[in-house]
């Protein structure tokens, strides 16, 4: 059932029995932006990527108390993408300078287009990942690669925030995943693989060239495990946090 407080739509979906809807936001953060719809564990709202090539893809993307972002993209009538990550659907949209999705991706605030990272939207974001800092004493997620299974050549993936984090676990997970999968470049099997001697700095702050310890080695946090994730990995953590 919906219904309508300072002009927004607030769904109250079931919960428990009791209909509670949770305000994640107030109606001032929101009250100038396009498509809000609320419901009781996320806020929902209009949102959009431009390429210069194929023009505007128009979304919507829920953003999740526990930090998480989710977007269902609706560029076409027939696009059955959803539950994108904001990369992923900043690669979808067919964006030229990707890996920027926190200012390629943009909300209606006031009739004009607003990159997200301008919006109160990523307040649980952010605060997902300064908690999951404060846990660990610092992001200590190293640099890993993974092979194509195309051509065999091993590709960076960087993983200092959330979003590339997920991309890394989830092309780990992908048994056919290859170079033209990476989202946030426009790589080809064509490319040359990075030169070995530049493969061993991984990112270590304790040492360049670190083969593995603890300050770099991230064994579970809130940054590199994820709640809609049904792995075993992600599943045990999730279980074990609530515990």
């Amino acid at each position: 059932m919906a219904k309508r407080v300072g002009g927004e739509e607030i769904s109250s979906m079931e919960n428990g029995g009791n209909g509670v809807v949770t305000l994640l936001f107030t109606e001032e953060e929101l009250r100038e932006i396009s498509g809000v719809k609320r419901c009781d564990d996320y806020v929902e709202v209009m949102c959009g990527c431009t390429s210069h090539r194929y023009g505007d893809a128009v979304a919507r993307l829920r953003v999740f108390s526990s930090g998480e972002l989710e977007i269902t993209c609706e560029c076409t009538p027939g696009c059955t993408e959803d539950k994108l990550t904001p990369s992923a659907f900043e690669k979808h949209s067919g964006r030229e300078t990707a890996r920027k999705w926190k200012n390629n991706v943009w909300i209606i605030v006031n009739g004009d287009k607003v990159p997200v990272v301008k919006t109160p939207l990523l307040k649980y974001y952010n605060k997902s990942l300064k908690h999951a800092i404060s846990q660990n004493g610092k992001a200590c997620h190293r640099d890993e690669f993974l092979r194509c299974t195309e051509c065999n050549k091993a590709r960076r993936f960087r993983l200092r925030s959330k979003e590339e984090c997920r991309t890394y676990h989830d092309a780990l997970a992908n048994v056919h995943w290859n170079c033209s999968c990476i989202p946030y470049d426009k790589f080809s099997c064509d490319d040359e693989e990075e030169r070995a001697s530049r493969r061993v700095y991984r990112g270590c702050s304790r040492s360049p060239t670190c083969k593995g310890c603890t300050t770099c080695v991230c064994f579970g946090c809130e940054i590199c495990r994820f709640s809609d994730c049904s792995c075993q990995t992600c599943s045990d953590f999730t279980k074990n946090a609530k515990g």
